[in-house]
């Protein structure tokens, strides 16, 4: 890289998940609950509910990916009354997830109707803390999973609420907050199907490198996506000028509900995967779980060599496109301190982009490779037409992006 690749305050961060295993009665894991762990900094009480629910699900399903998270086991989020109304997104398929409805949430006719919704759509729904006299009652009905804090209830009306959700056909009793042998005893006596707490295991905590997200590209693609003439051209040079917004899209396309059958070969096929409208709700759920968050600073080193790769493509037979994303995710990959093979292992990529990340094979690949020796000062290829207009133009792009993307 040029005199650029000097600079080192690019804008990275460490995102969290944390996770506690949630075993059956002969003590297998078969689903964690996915946790909150980061800062509630800049973030007024009555909202936090709302956003540790979005960073746990944008980290799970954009940062991570839900296989790293939990392999092929279903994961339980906490939802506030913002999800289940309909007012925020659930941007990914039902078989993943159940949905517990937390023990603050008042249950009022909208909240029964928005649960209702999402389990016709195939949503399983958990009771959080289930106790009588708050009106989760007619949630029950609904529920696939009832969980019962063992520690912190009277028996005689642990008694009632077993009884009671007994008399539901097919619920599963989640007997929480087991903390010694008394607890579990409990869980033993009411037949628990499924046993959560700290007796048997503590929460764990996940840590990744990411990519801070510019709030300004954010606010862009929900612009973008939101006008009456959207359309994928512009979505397109809004994700492509944040390279944290490209990555975490096509995570997204590897999570989500539309898991593609065929492997993404460039940007514009994982927005054309996802939809219009599961972008628009993936950046609805990245602005809230981001509002505490950094933004991102001077990464013109990346955006400049993915640029140049597309720009270079052309002249030897790649396609612009996929030597754009393969130049982004080679560059991206230092700034997460991980190898371009390990990034690229995480996303949805046809086997030829990752071989030409990884080895620099095909016409992809020797696009990198052009690129990389003008960047190094070594010789470039005479068939390649004006290489050094092409960077000029992908230096003044990538300014531009950069200056787009400051903090606002």
């Amino acid at each position: 890289m040029t005199g650029q690749a000097a600079r080192t305050d690019v804008s990275t961060r460490l995102v969290h998940v944390g996770r506690q295993p949630i075993y059956d009665r002969s003590g297998a894991v078969v689903a964690y609950e996915l946790l909150f762990r980061g800062r509630f900094d800049a973030v007024d009480a009555e909202h936090r509910d709302t956003f540790a629910t979005s960073q746990v699900i944008t980290n799970t399903f954009t940062e991570f990916g839900i296989a790293e998270i939990a392999g092929d086991r279903p994961c339980f989020i906490n939802l506030t009354r913002e999800f289940l109304v309909g007012e925020l997104p659930l941007p990914f398929a039902p078989d993943r997830v159940v949905l517990e409805v937390l023990e603050t949430v008042a249950v009022d006719d909208e909240v029964v109707a928005g649960a209702a919704r999402l389990a016709a759509a195939g949503y399983r729904i958990a009771l959080d803390d289930f106790v009588l006299g708050l009106g989760h009652e007619r949630l029950l009905g609904l529920a696939s999973h009832v969980k019962l804090d063992l520690l912190g209830t009277d028996p005689a009306q642990l008694d009632e609420l077993v009884a009671i959700s007994r008399r539901r056909p097919g619920v599963q009793l989640v007997g929480e907050r087991i903390e010694s042998a008394a607890e579990l005893a409990l869980a033993d006596r009411y037949d628990c199907e499924l046993r959560q707490g700290y007796a048997l295991s503590r929460p764990e905590v996940l840590t990744a490198t990411s990519l801070a997200p510019s709030r300004l590209s954010r606010l862009r693609l929900l612009g973008a996506l939101g006008a009456a003439d959207s359309n994928l051209d512009e979505v397109l040079r809004v994700v492509t000028d944040d390279p944290a917004l490209a990555l975490r899209l096509l995570r997204a396309c590897n999570s989500a509900a539309i898991a593609p059958a065929r492997p993404v070969t460039s940007l514009r096929q994982a927005v054309v995967l996802l939809g219009l409208g599961q972008v628009r709700q993936w950046a609805m759920l990245m602005v809230v779980s981001d509002v505490a968050g950094g933004t991102v600073e001077q990464l013109a080193d990346a955006v400049t060599r993915a640029r140049l790769c597309q720009h270079l493509a052309s002249g030897v037979g790649a396609a612009p496109e996929s030597a754009f994303t393969a130049g982004l995710i080679s560059s991206v990959a230092a700034l997460l301190d991980t190898s371009p093979a390990a990034l690229a292992a995480q996303l949805p990529l046809a086997d030829d982009l990752v071989d030409a990340i990884v080895t620099g094979q095909g016409p992809v690949g020797r696009a990198l490779g052009l690129a990389d020796a003008y960047l190094t000062g070594r010789t470039v290829e005479a068939a390649t037409d004006d290489p050094a207009r092409k960077y000029l133009d992908a230096l003044r792009w990538s300014t531009r992006v950069v200056d787009a993307t400051r903090p606002v």
